[in-house]
């Protein structure tokens, strides 16, 4: 099965739009998403084409494709207007034998491990940051955001198929890779 990730929509209906198109390029059979969908919160500049409303169509239009997380910017009002499970802090994936962590990662991140056993995936958004490490004995992924990029990083979805990870723009180009 392939599975593509992304982080940090923001309420941008513009890379909302471009996620959904890179999902139907990519062929990709499942969304996870890693919070941050509607609002775009009070530490970020509002994103383009800040149109939650329109984020809600798009979204709810895949909604029995889509698994989905908390982020820090989501309340019980988004859960109102998502036909989708929004509210869980995490949730866990087991995909091609490995078990992923999944989460936003204001909570549980690389310095507060959720619990997890050697080998275990933690993947996770909120940074805006991508990520693809070895950490030793864990991974650490992140997707970085998909309109909000932070340290230089381009706008950016993640594509996990056959055990590889790839973080990709969306023009397609592979911007990091890694092997679970």
């Amino acid at each position: 099965m392939k599975y593509m990730f992304a982080s940090d929509v923001h309420g941008s209906a513009y890379y909302c739009r471009k996620m959904l198109e890179a999902y139907d390029k990519e062929k990709a059979e499942r969304l996870v998403l890693l919070g941050d969908l509607l609002y775009h919160g009070p530490r970020n500049d509002l994103p383009k084409e800040y149109a939650p409303k329109e984020v809600i169509r798009l979204l709810n239009e895949r909604k029995n494709q889509i698994y989905a997380v908390r982020g820090n910017c989501e309340a019980e009002v988004d859960q109102m207007v998502l036909d989708f499970p929004v509210m869980a802090d995490y949730c866990i994936l087991a995909i091609e034998g490995k078990t992923m962590y999944a989460t936003h990662g204001h909570i549980y991140n690389k310095d507060n491990l959720p619990p997890m056993m050697d080998g275990d995936i933690l993947i996770h958004g909120h940074t805006h940051v991508l990520k693809a490490e070895n950490m030793g004995n864990y991974i650490l992924l992140n997707p970085g955001s998909v309109s909000i990029p932070k340290e230089g990083n381009p706008p950016t979805y993640a594509i996990l198929e056959n055990g590889i990870f790839t973080i990709k723009d969306f023009e397609g180009n592979t911007v990091r890779e890694i092997t679970l």
